[in-house]
């Protein structure tokens, strides 16, 4: 019992310490990708919308009914 008191109050365990960083760091890389995906998310979606106003034949468009 008291060998479990002491490790206890004897302060944080160092295998916590080291999975609580490496957790840390991959939270981090993952929100740095979601950062890049959601900037050539972005880009791509720039770059489809160019290319559909490009693909418009306004000489041959037709008129919009209402």
């Amino acid at each position: 019992m008291a060998k479990a008191l002491l490790g206890y109050v004897g302060g944080p365990d160092p295998r916590l310490l080291a999975e609580m960083r490496r957790l840390q760091q991959r939270v981090q890389d993952l929100e740095a990708e979601l950062v890049r995906m959601q900037a050539q998310n972005d880009a791509l979606t720039v770059a489809s919308h160019e290319e559909s106003l490009r693909s418009i034949d306004v000489a041959h468009a037709e008129p919009v009914l209402a």
